[in-house]
């Protein structure tokens, strides 16, 4: 069975404070706003609905935790870099961002999602600088590569490979894509490994 399928909605939450007890290793999800990480978590685990899609940049605005049938979590953060919302909205979002990826001892690893057609934004570099020094895995999604052609594919994904050593050699680069389900199986097998090499799910911080 794959990895991610059948992970099942647990808990919304507004303040760090109110995560679930640490039960299990996480796996979390981030990127600028209407990159294409709720499609590609939908994607990851069979599901349409199961992480809220819109057109309208910024609509994630709370922690969803999502818990896999192994007893891991898939956590999906806040989308950033959306200048239309709230100053006031945008400050808990960073400091929700912060908090959890900062002090999160069950955290094992950050799934990135990039627009294919727009990697490496100022805003993605931030989190790498800012995420990559805690020594944990990244690996980065160019999502919605299908917009592109065979021949942007490869380019985008090389010049990125290029560019990524910067933060490490714990960061990691691949194309995907929602719509026509490209790079699931190399998302999947890169995530099984951090949770094997963690000891499992059933690890608790």
């Amino acid at each position: 069975m794959p990895l991610f399928r059948h992970a099942q909605f647990e808990i919304s939450i507004a303040r760090p404070q109110d995560l679930p007890p640490p039960n299990g290793a996480e796996i979390a999800f981030a990127g600028r706003s209407n990159a294409g990480k709720s499609s590609a978590i939908n994607t990851l685990v069979g599901h349409t609905r199961l992480a809220f899609v819109s057109k309208t940049p910024g609509r994630t605005q709370l922690i969803n935790v999502f818990r896999m049938l192994n007893g891991a979590a898939l956590i999906d953060l806040p989308g950033y870099g959306y200048a239309k919302v709230p100053e006031a909205i945008r400050k808990q979002w960073v400091r929700l961002l912060e908090n959890y990826l900062t002090y999160r001892e069950s955290l094992i690893g950050l799934v990135l999602i990039m627009d294919a057609r727009r990697p490496l934004t100022p805003l993605d570099c931030q989190m790498l600088d800012w995420f990559a020094p805690t020594g944990k895995p990244v690996h980065v999604l160019l999502s919605k590569c299908d917009k592109l052609t065979r021949s942007e594919c490869a380019q985008v994904l090389a010049k990125t490979k290029k560019e990524l050593p910067a933060w490490g050699d714990r960061v990691t680069v691949q194309l995907f894509s929602s719509l026509k389900k490209i790079g699931v199986d190399e998302a999947e097998k890169c995530v099984g490994a951090w949770l094997s090499s963690d000891g499992g799910a059933d690890s608790a911080a």
